[in-house]
């Protein structure tokens, strides 16, 4: 095999996929019909630390590796692939940008939020540009110590859930690609 997973990332791998198994699957008819995922598993997510997997513990996540964010991603998917892209969003595209690219402010504020009780948005996509990160109208400009946002997204993923949300804006259009 190319990947060869470590014993915690083993026991992982089964705690998720029973979780996936018990708790998700006798909930996934009723999920289709309504068309969302039942909030009920929100709950059950932040309880088993599947919304901060590679969050350091100190801002309340489980200082676990992509490998285990993309093993909860790939459990979840084999049961329902909706219920998945949750966690999914959560770990990769939310907290992952304010990972690499925040500051420690924002870091101390906004993680312990994501890692224990509010579900993070990402907001990339526009009716021009789809998802070309390098296409977009939406604006941000900096007025004194605030940032001000001009534009519009589309297909906000995680969006009607979403308590925090990372939005995608230009900052100098002559830039550039």
């Amino acid at each position: 095999p190319l990947t060869v997973f470590t014993e915690e990332e083993q026991l992982f791998r089964d705690s998720v996929a029973e979780f996936a198994r018990d708790d998700i699957t006798p909930r996934v008819r009723a999920m289709e019909t309504a068309g969302k995922v039942d909030p009920e598993l929100f709950k059950k997510y932040f309880e088993m630390g599947l919304m901060g997997i590679q969050v350091p513990e100190q801002y309340g996540g489980g200082d676990g590796s992509l490998m285990m964010a993309t093993i909860a991603v790939e459990e979840i998917s084999k049961v329902d692939a909706a219920a998945a892209i949750v966690v999914d969003v959560q770990n990769t595209l939310v907290e992952f940008p304010l990972l690499t690219y925040g500051n420690d402010e924002q870091k101390a504020k906004f993680l312990p939020m994501l890692t224990s009780s509010t579900i993070g948005a990402y907001a990339l996509s526009e009716a021009g540009s789809g998802s070309d990160a390098f296409g977009l109208e939406t604006r941000a400009v900096k007025r004194g110590d605030r940032w001000i946002l001009n534009g519009r997204k589309l297909w906000i993923t995680n969006g009607a859930e979403a308590g925090l949300f990372i939005v995608f804006a230009t900052v100098d259009p002559a830039a550039g690609y």
